[in-house]
């Protein structure tokens, strides 16, 4: 009897583990090294190439305690997990579906029946036929959108042209800051790890709130032509990582970064995260999804303020001032000057101004006591007028965002500094400057990091580091009788600067406001008072400050590009002395790869003239 107590429980064990034992292969060394395993993982190479370790940070996405780095052991341990009988949301099969799909399919499994309500209920929730990538155009006044934003819009299935798929819902990944969090310290925190980074399912139409009407942000959506296992899949594996924290990292393990993850995993083999180098750029992931031939159709959707300024810049001159009146309460919407106008244009006069309203009481907060009365007079005015034809809506732009220059510049030159000539190395991983090709990217914007010059100057053969600039940020937004915004600059790093007796190597800290203006279509005018800061030994109190304007001129277009100006600064920290300087940078651009440039500059600094010019050409890639 004490002998069949003893075989009973080892009979069970033997009769439970079987089908473990018969299903799982022999040689998993092999399966677990399978790309399409690795990409379920978040698998990488270690940086020796001895092993591998996961991006996934959070314990509970492995089933394996050496998970993270064994790619094998967590193939073995899910293995053994999605065998076992058993039940509820607590189930291996539950917890990771896309695992299991995957697994199915590659080994021909024969896995028990399990019940997954929470996941039944989330798959059918979102309903999703096919899947749309959607890019948030570049916003500077966030650091967490400067170079854009992606996510993905789940879409429903297209019974007829009246679906809505603004209540459609949407996957995204973004750091989880803290509220009180200021922008500064969001950077610093992005850039170096310093936030969890969590997925996020919510409708699209708050999407378009946030991005379209809040943030002036452009929408562009490419609709992917994945299948719906692929589709089905990529969900899956959403569901798996929707409640484990990834690090983010605003450079490489972004937002754009954890998407392409997921469209890898839906369709293996399009190896989209072997494109990442340095980093993740999301206008260069977009473009590295329509170059895989992932995407059917591209939609632009224009934001609140293009559409209002395109309305408003398509009246005449003298329209648009009488539309300024009416919006600033100077005129009534149904007064004489404005009955004046044939119906056509009282029409268009009066919708160009209700939306500009209605845009300022959105975004810019109007006073509702104000705004409301004016819209209520507008709209009943309008309602006047028959057969007026509605507004048109802002046309697509010829270049979208992806098709714009790719982010990494290299450039090589040759100058001269006050007689002593040099050759010029540059290299800058991102993002774009106010010279570069301006197709794809925001008309007098500005973005560069980490940005790096070295000279070999030839009379001496001594190579020095020019500049190092850490962050490089400039926005020239012109301003009219509509729209006021501020221009702005800041930037920080390492930079040559002469202390009277030398050129040193000093860090810096710079900034500064003020206004544009346009003269014409492609040409603006600038007025930036500046703060500067410098920090050294070699300066008589270690640093030095100075106050400054910049003025000058932008000309931008599709073949050259011209910045001109005058700057001035006044020293008054370590020696009260003034630095002056003309300067003319421009570039002619080859394309949307290559650019030939050419810069000059005249300065007057510790009573003594000097010019810097250079000539050369720039590589994107």
């Amino acid at each position: 009897m004490g002998y069949l107590l003893r075989l009973g429980p080892a009979l069970l064990w033997l009769a439970l583990t079987a089908p473990v034992q018969a299903d799982t292969p022999r040689n998993t060394q092999t399966l677990s090294q399978d790309p399409a395993w690795l990409t379920l993982g978040h698998y990488q190479t270690d940086t020796l190439g001895t092993g591998f370790t996961s991006q996934a940070d959070d314990p509970d996405f492995f089933l394996s305690d050496n998970g993270k780095h064994s790619p094998q052991s967590e193939l073995e341990a899910t293995l053994a997990s999605i065998q076992r009988p058993g039940d509820g949301d607590g189930h291996a099969q539950c917890r990771f579906p896309a695992r299991t799909t995957w697994l199915r399919k590659k080994l021909e499994l024969s896995l028990p029946d399990v019940n997954c309500p929470a996941y039944e209920e989330w798959t059918e929730t979102l309903n999703t036929e096919t899947v749309t990538l959607v890019f948030a155009a570049s916003y500077l006044n966030s650091p967490s959108s400067m170079f854009g934003h992606t996510f993905l819009r789940l879409d429903p299935p297209q019974e007829d042209a009246e679906t809505n798929l603004l209540l459609a819902n949407t996957i995204s990944y973004a750091a989880d800051a803290a509220a009180h969090d200021s922008e500064i310290l969001f950077a610093y925190k992005g850039i170096f790890g310093g936030y969890p980074g969590i997925t996020t399912v919510q409708p699209y139409y708050e999407k378009i709130r946030l991005y379209s009407d809040i943030e002036h942000r452009d929408l562009w959506e490419y609709k992917l032509n994945l299948t719906q296992p692929e589709v089905d899949l990529m969900l899956a594996h959403a569901w798996e990582i929707r409640d484990h924290n990834f690090d983010y990292y605003f450079f490489d393990e972004n937002c754009a970064y954890r998407l392409l993850a997921l469209i890898d995993v839906a369709r293996p083999g399009t190896d989209l995260l072997d494109e990442v180098s340095t980093h993740a750029i999301p206008s260069d992931t977009v473009r590295w999804v329509v170059d895989k031939d992932l995407v059917a159709g591209v939609y632009y959707r224009p934001s609140a303020a293009t559409s209002v300024a395109y309305s408003l810049e398509t009246l005449p001159d003298d329209q648009q001032t009488l539309a300024a009146a009416v919006a600033n309460g100077y005129l009534a919407p149904g007064a004489e000057e404005v009955r004046a106008l044939s119906p056509e244009e009282r029409a268009h006069v009066l919708d160009a101004t209700y939306d500009y309203v209605r845009y300022q009481s959105e975004a810019e907060s109007w006073p509702r006591e104000f705004a409301a009365p004016l819209s209520h007079e507008l709209l009943t005015e309008r309602s006047k007028i028959d057969n007026a034809a509605a507004p048109a809506p802002p046309p697509e732009p010829d270049i979208r965002d992806d098709q714009g220059h790719d982010t990494f510049r290299a450039s090589i030159g040759a100058g001269q500094l006050a007689h002593r000539e040099f050759t010029q190395l540059t290299l800058r991983p991102a993002y774009h400057d106010v010279l570069d090709p301006p197709a794809g990217y925001r008309a007098g914007a500005q973005l560069q990091f980490l940005r790096l010059d070295a000279r070999y100057y030839t009379d001496n053969d001594e190579l020095q580091l020019e500049q190092l600039i850490g962050v490089e940020i400039r926005s020239l937004s012109p301003r009219d009788q509509f729209f006021s915004p501020l221009s702005w600059q800041v930037g920080f790093g390492g930079r040559r600067t002469d202390t009277g007796n030398k050129r040193v190597l000093t860090p810096y800290l710079e900034g500064g406001a003020g206004g544009s203006w346009m003269l014409g279509k492609q040409i603006q005018v600038f007025a930036i008072a500046t703060a500067d800061l410098e920090i050294d030994d070699d300066l008589d109190r270690g640093y030095d400050a100075a106050p400054g304007a910049d003025l000058g001129l932008l000309h931008q277009n599709n073949r050259f590009s011209l910045i001109a100006g005058a700057r001035t600064k006044a020293w008054i920290a370590s020696s009260q002395h003034r630095q002056d300087q003309v300067y003319a940078r421009g570039n002619w651009h080859l394309g949307r790869d290559f650019s030939v440039f050419a810069e000059f500059t005249r300065e007057d600094h510790y009573d003594r003239y000097q010019s810097t010019w250079q000539a050369g050409l720039h590589a994107y890639f």
